[in-house]
């Protein structure tokens, strides 16, 4: 390199093992496991079919994290799912996947754990740090900005400040962070067999009978005249991999994760293990100490485990040891928030480097600092996540792309079959367990439960669809101006060192 010449820079592969585990627990662990049990008692009726849910959820994220770890270990670059889908299905694919995590369901899932943070800390509060700084309207509805947002927003503008610095001290704090969610499913999970009396596991055996269910629609609720099984059913399994969706996370950084052809595997498989052996774990423990019907009467705004927690030291020291329980928790859930928003960061920032290193997406996102870090596409990300979190529209975008999700979910996972047939003799360090019958039966559920969506969240459906189809117009524009021609064979990868 002479002197003229501008310094370049790759990617660091600086995560190991226990990073790569905690970039995937750091983001499945969420809300999903303190929140879901009331919509899923009132679902399927009984403990023991809530549990067989969380089993089965489990079991499918399980076949996608056997079938993705021979894809991301063939395969260990940044964006993995982009490489994975534009190799083996080209570019337009690859664009609309990267549309909706870039522009949707990244910076929304960002923006609504940074504003849980905000509630919780507000709630932690009695309620004092809430105010109203703005209130107006656009275009005739009604707007306002609260202390609330701007909390969330100055959360997202540290990590993403924190993720800029360098991906070993970025795999450090989510390692720190993911200790405290596992400690937090440990202490729920437990305090209810320690710490509650009259809890009993004859609640097994009862069914929901005139649970309250606030918010559960007829067609899915246990109980009501128009209920089907099947679409109870369906409606607890979308609940529970809604609660497990995040496993998937580690194929974004795979371009900076040490020993990939060993590490990408086994924390890709195990982390699914352990978060599905903490999931049923915590529901026992939910049902041991409630009812299902009162597990069902909780109200919307709060959450099961909260109820739980709130039993804890009955008796003479109800009054002092229930608060202190009901703070550890609340603490730990907001730390909790903190760990998927730093997680989400790391992770959805390598997407849009991958996609400007094709020429697909703006080329300033693909540069790269001293420290090895894309740091264009870190603070691009942030900026999205702040202007959602300020508009309060991500609630919305999170749960019309979820049906969109599982559209990609299913193509990366098809895509095993496209390489071993085109290439059988590519070097695979690891090769899926159960193949081809673990990626059919993946991809069988996951047809399913689309077409389940379908038929009972048609606009939801629609919405994501045109969602992912308003990129169509981002992609020709892009694909004219910026077009890199070595990519015109959709057999190239990226190339980047190691």
């Amino acid at each position: 390199m002479t002197t003229s010449e501008p310094q370049k820079y790759d990617l660091i592969r600086g995560l190991g093992l226990l990073a790569a585990v905690s970039v995937i627990i750091g983001n499945v662990i969420g809300t999903g496991v303190f929140l879901k049990a009331r919509v899923m008692t009132c679902n399927v009726g009984s403990p023991g079919w809530v549990v067989v849910v969380w089993i089965a959820a489990g079991l499918l994220s399980l076949a996608g994290a056997l079938t993705y770890a021979e894809l991301t270990a063939m395969k260990p670059f940044a964006g993995a799912e982009y490489v994975l889908l534009r190799d083996a299905y080209g570019r337009v694919s690859s664009f609309l996947y990267g549309w909706m995590q870039i522009f949707i369901a990244k910076p929304g899932s960002q923006a609504s754990v940074a504003v849980v943070f905000a509630i919780a800390l507000n709630d932690f509060l009695d309620g004092k740090l809430q105010q109203t700084l703005l209130q107006t309207s656009i275009f005739g509805y009604p707007y306002e900005i609260t202390t609330l947002q701007v909390v969330a927003v100055m959360l997202i503008v540290i990590f993403t400040t924190l993720n800029c610095a360098s991906v070993v001290l970025s795999g450090q704090i989510a390692t720190a962070l993911t200790f405290v969610k596992i400690g937090l499913v440990i202490f729920v999970a437990a305090g209810a067999f320690f710490f509650v009396t009259g809890g009993t596991l004859g609640h097994f055996s009862v069914i929901n009978s005139g649970g309250a269910c606030e918010g559960v629609a007829d067609a899915v609720r246990f109980g009501s005249p128009q209920y089907s099984f099947f679409a109870g059913f369906a409606a607890a399994m979308l609940g529970a991999l809604w609660g497990y969706d995040g496993w998937n996370n580690l194929t974004f950084v795979a371009g900076e994760v040490k020993d990939p052809s060993r590490n990408i595997p086994i924390a890709l498989i195990g982390s699914v293990v352990l978060v599905i052996l903490l999931y049923v774990a915590a529901h026992i423990a939910y049902f041991y100490v409630l009812d299902p019907t009162t597990i069902a009467s909780v109200s919307k705004n709060s959450s099961v485990a909260a109820t739980v927690v709130g039993k804890f030291f009955g008796g003479d020291l109800a009054a002092m040891g229930t608060g202190v329980a009901v703070a550890i928790f609340t603490v730990g859930l907001m730390i909790s928030s903190l760990g998927t928003l730093h997680t989400s960061l790391l992770a959805g920032s390598r997407t849009p480097y991958a996609m400007a290193r094709d020429g697909m997406m703006f080329p300033v996102l693909k540069k790269i600092s001293v420290t090895g870090v894309p740091v264009a596409a870190v603070i691009f990300q942030g900026i999205l996540a702040s202007i959602l979190a300020l508009s309060g529209s991500f609630d919305t975008l999170t749960d019309y792309v979820i049906f969109g999700s599982w559209i990609f979910y299913a193509l990366v996972t098809s895509s095993v079959f496209v390489f071993r047939r085109r290439f059988p003799d590519a070097e695979r360090p690891y090769r899926a367990w159960g193949y081809p019958v673990v990626p059919v039966l993946f991809l069988l559920v996951a047809g399913w439960l689309l077409y389940r969506t379908v038929v009972d969240s048609p606009t939801q459906s629609l919405a994501g669809l045109l969602l992912i189809g308003i990129g169509l117009p981002v992609y020709y524009f892009l694909n004219n101006k910026y077009k890199r021609p070595d990519l015109d064979d959709a057999e190239n990868e990226l190339t980047q060192d190691e």
